[in-house]
């Protein structure tokens, strides 16, 4: 059964990853994988998803919540914790198939042992809840304290965020009401702890935590539970009084019980499940690896909202800002799309909603329409820095162009909307926002564009493309091209608009001042925009202009110029900047979006020379030599990029600084590539014209792929079956509802 991911004994040089790689979520809320005694000094989080802060003049991050789960064992006044006791025996357990963490540590005494056996999730029933069963027992007749609660001194890269503590408890509940410093958002939590044995209990409080203080006897060899129910809420929860509503849930959780709660969520996962999950027979780590990338999808899915979209590093904490980056559109939705086509709308109408981020952003730089955000937080406002980097030699802070040069964030936002309304067929996705959007995106790209008169072109100059090694770079081929594509989608949903909804069409164009002469100039913009073509000889397309005069040297050869581990490679002095390594697949990126542009001969050029100049230093990078590796028919140059990719939160092997910046956390751009190669590679998946068609290409140690797909609101069973004795694949497509 590749449903459990786990570690069978304590390290404590595994703990921040851990963190990662044992997260459990609800879209709402992710909490770290982190064990029960922990405290910031461990990473614990309880990250909230669209709250954010400023502390000072540092940069806003996502808020981390008080701690409802907190708790410390102490038997006869000495405590027992793996960060002071080494245990005999520690087992964590992440159970994906019903989104539950487990721990069983274990110590030796001198007349037996003390166990603590635990588990907990975060409710899929009711977003804001998190349950907790805390068992202990001792071999030996001993006194026993739990001490149990909300620590509210909680872990932030650039916090305090939290202030104004109003620490509160009665007979029943404790509960903690903050403050964020920046905005005045409350953040609150309140907790109600149930138990099934005689105890004496007192209430413990510090400046920011509230604790339970359980003592009692233990008689040997037998369980005692304690039953916890934490509810958390903020400002930004649709409610009257956020206080009261936090309390109700934690005191109608505790009247359901444990079970009751479990049942419910577990049906809830049951659910996604049966919609969502992928059979690979051959290879059960494999099977595991995907599973688990599936999972992590789930947990951060905005299910409850469609004001929100995902973070680059999920709900694992607040690298990356807990910004929203290309990563959402580009990596993620084609998940959602086939399986929860209702988050992927509401992942889109995030970019609706902050459209106005877009246009303020656009206007800022002199331009036009909407530039997007590289880093979006919850107004669509840019959180990204003008110094992302920090020069290892120096400790001075590096000028990086990101904000000011990633123009492709814009595409990457129509071609998702455009993408979403091709696979739903709901016009109303574009007559609710999603065409002025469009529109809005493609007049940036016109304000933005260059004339050359002499070559009676349109360039697209001063930029940087995925491959962020090289700064500034003028006509890069993906942008250029995702820029044709936004025109041409701009394009399209105008003949949609004025073929269908002539009226809604008027307004929308009166609405935003768009000119017949704006159109026309779309038009012109289009048939004259210079997109980089494969070279004549070799068909290598250049991945922008002046790239075949970099040094062209090895991978080897580039680290080996490194001084420090943690240098950053790109910038305006970066190892990798004045040569032909790259960071991340560019080019490659191109085609396969649009890979039945170009021949399948362009296609493998392409994918031999930019490969081995690939440092693949993004996760983003693997899933897509992987895609494009199936789509020119060979499964085992994919099937290594899709280890790589399903393994990488697993296996915690990603890079963890950039220059000096701590950047870890989970990758959900690369759990989505994982569903990507799999079910869009190796299975050949396409969907056109609302029609399903299968060009499988099994990797040699899978004998059998299924899976399901929801289209248009019906759902199918593709299941692919390789024969043993001529390795020819059978398909069957069977539709379910």
């Amino acid at each position: 059964m590749a449903w459990r991911v786990k570690e069978e004994r304590f390290n404590k040089e595994n703990i921040v990853n851990n963190g990662n790689k044992f997260i459990t979520g609800n879209g709402y809320m992710g909490f770290r994988g982190t064990l029960e005694e922990y405290t910031k000094n461990e990473l614990v989080a309880c990250n909230i998803s669209g709250l954010y802060d400023r502390q000072g003049d540092k940069w806003r991050e996502p808020i981390n919540a008080p701690i409802g789960t907190f708790t410390t064992l102490i038997v006869d006044g000495e405590e027992y914790s793996v960060l002071s006791k080494e245990p005999t025996q520690h087992t964590q357990v992440l159970d994906i198939k019903e989104g539950i963490h487990r721990r069983n540590t274990e110590w030796d005494r001198e007349k037996g042992k003390v166990i603590i056996k635990a588990e907990r999730f975060l409710s899929l029933s009711n977003v804001h809840l998190i349950c907790l069963k805390y068992t202990v027992l001792s071999e030996e007749t001993c006194e026993i304290e739990i001490n149990t609660g909300i620590d509210g001194d909680v872990w932030d890269i650039n916090g305090p965020h939290l202030e104004n503590y109003k620490l509160e408890n009665d007979d029943e509940y404790i509960k903690v009401s903050t403050l964020t410093q920046e905005l005045k958002v409350p953040v609150v939590v309140a907790e109600i702890c149930k138990r099934d044995f005689e105890a004496e209990e007192t209430i413990l409080k510090t400046e920011k935590s509230v604790l339970r203080n359980i003592k009692f006897k233990a008689d040997a060899g037998v369980e005692y539970t304690i039953y916890k129910y934490v509810s958390v809420y903020t400002g930004n929860d649709e409610t009257k009084n956020i206080e009261a509503e936090c309390l109700d849930v934690a005191v109608k959780a505790a009247e359901n019980g444990y079970d009751k709660n479990y049942s419910e969520h577990v049906t809830k996962w049951n659910e996604r499940w049966e919609v969502s999950d992928v059979i690979i027979e051959g290879n059960d780590d494999d099977q595991l690896a995907l599973r688990y990338s599936i999972y992590q999808l789930h947990i951060i899915a905005p299910v409850h909202s469609n004001k929100l979209s995902i973070p680059a590093r999920g709900l694992s904490g607040q690298t990356y800002k807990g910004a929203i980056f290309w990563d959402t559109e580009m990596f993620m939705l084609p998940f959602f799309l086939h399986t929860s086509p209702e988050v992927a709308i509401n992942l889109v109408n995030y970019r609706i909603r902050t459209l106005q981020g877009a246009r303020e952003k656009a206007n800022y730089y002199g331009f036009k329409g909407a530039f997007y955000a590289w880093e979006s937080q919850e107004d669509g406002q840019d959180a990204c820095s003008d110094f992302n980097v920090t020069d290892v030699f120096t400790g001075r802070p590096v000028k990086t162009y990101f904000k000011d040069k990633q123009v492709h964030i814009s595409a990457a936002v129509s071609h998702a909307i455009w993408e979403t309304y091709k696979f739903t067929g709901d016009d109303d996705l574009l007559l609710n926002g999603g065409a002025e959007v469009i529109l809005e995106c493609a007049r940036f790209y016109y304000s933005y564009a260059y004339f050359k008169e002499d070559k009676d072109r349109y360039e697209i100059l001063d930029v940087i493309g995925p491959d962020e090694y090289h700064e500034r770079v003028n006509n890069n081929a993906y942008t250029s091209k995702m820029v044709y594509n936004t025109l041409d989608i701009a394009l399209k949903t105008l003949e949609i608009l004025q073929d269908k909804y002539p009226e809604e069409c008027l307004k929308l164009l009166s609405k935003i001042k768009f000119s017949k002469e704006e159109i026309l100039s779309l038009i012109k913009f289009k048939e004259k925009l210079y997109v980089p073509m494969p070279d004549k000889k070799t068909l290598v397309i250049e991945q922008f202009s002046g790239y075949n005069q970099l040094e062209d040297c090895t991978l080897e050869e580039v680290k080996s110029r490194l001084l420090d581990p943690k240098e950053y490679w790109g910038g305006g002095h970066g190892v990798a900047s004045t040569t032909k390594i790259i960071k991340q697949a560019d080019v490659v990126l191109m085609l396969n979006l649009f890979k039945n542009e170009y021949s399948k001969e362009v296609k493998r050029a392409n994918w031999e020379y930019y490969e081995p100049r690939t440092e693949h230093g993004s996760s983003l990078s693997p899933c897509i030599y992987a895609l494009l590796s199936c789509d020119i028919g060979n499964a085992e140059w994919a099937y290594p990029f899709f280890v790589k990719t399903s393994n990488v939160d697993l296996t915690g092997e990603s890079k963890q600084f950039a220059g000096s910046i701590y950047i870890g956390g989970t990758h959900p751009a690369a759990n989505g590539g994982a569903w990507m190669s799999a079910i869009l590679g190796f299975g050949g998946l396409k969907i056109q014209e609302g029609k399903i068609t299968i060009d499988s290409k099994l990797p040699n140690s899978w004998n059998r792929l299924a899976f399901k797909v929801i289209l248009r609101g019906e759902k199918y069973f593709i299941d692919i079956n390789r024969d043993s004795n001529t390795g020819d694949s059978k398909v069957s497509i069977l539709k379910t509802s």
